[in-house]
C-alpha cells in the first residue's frame, strides 16, 4: 500500500448531522453536483433526508 492510499483510509470526516469524526472509509457518503456530504451511519444519513425534504416544501 502506498503512502497516498494509506492517507485516504486514515483520515477522518465530520458527520454532516452529529459532526462526530469519523475515517473517510467507514463513512456513508451522498454525493451531490458540487459537494460531498459524510454520514457516520444510517441513523444520520436518514435524519438528514427528513430534513432536506421538509426544506424543500
Amino acid at each position: 500500500m502506498n503512502e497516498r492510499e494509506k492517507s485516504a483510509e486514515t483520515e477522518n470526516v465530520p458527520c454532516e448531522i452529529c459532526l462526530k469524526e469519523i475515517p473517510r472509509s467507514e463513512a456513508k457518503i451522498e454525493e451531490a453536483a458540487d459537494y460531498v456530504l459524510y454520514f457516520c451511519g444510517l441513523d444520520c444519513y436518514k435524519q438528514w433526508l427528513e430534513e432536506d425534504k421538509a426544506k424543500k416544501q
